[in-house]
C-alpha cells in the first residue's frame, strides 16, 4: 500500500465518520445511540487496520522488505550469470585447476567426521 492510498484511506475513514452518525439517526437510531455505535465502529475499525500492519511487520511483508528480497534475488542472479560466463571463458585446464582449488580436500573431510 503506497503513501496515497493511505491518504485516500483515512479520508475515506473521515469522511465515514462524519456520515455514519446522520445515516444511523435516519435509520432509526436515536441521536445518543447513532453517536456510539458509529465511534464503537470506527474504533473497532482503526483497532483492525493497525493490527493488519502489525501482522504485516511480523511476517516482515512490509514494502521495503519486498523491494529488499527482490533486489537480492536480482543481484545473486546477476552475480551467478557473470560467474558463469566467466568460468566458461576459461580453458580447460585453467577450469580443471580452479575445480581442484576450491573443491574440498579429501583429509579435511575426514577429520570434520571424526571430530563430530
Amino acid at each position: 500500500m503506497t503513501k496515497g492510498h493511505v491518504l485516500l484511506l483515512g479520508l475515506a475513514l473521515l469522511a465515514v465518520g462524519g456520515m455514519l452518525p446522520q445515516v444511523l439517526q435516519w435509520a432509526g437510531f436515536g441521536e445518543l445511540n447513532a453517536g456510539l455505535v458509529s465511534t464503537a465502529l470506527l474504533v473497532l475499525v482503526v483497532i483492525l487496520w493497525v493490527a493488519s500492519y502489525g501482522w504485516r511487520v511480523v511476517r516482515g511483508d512490509m514494502t521495503f522488505m519486498q523491494m529488499r528480497r527482490h533486489y537480492r534475488q536480482r543481484y545473486d542472479q546477476a552475480t551467478d550469470e557473470e560467474l558463469l560466463r566467466r568460468f566458461e571463458a576459461l580453458s580447460e585446464t585453467e577450469q580443471q585447476e580452479l575445480l581442484s582449488s576450491t573443491a574440498p580436500e579429501s583429509g579435511d573431510a575426514s577429520s570434520r567426521q571424526t571430530a563430530e
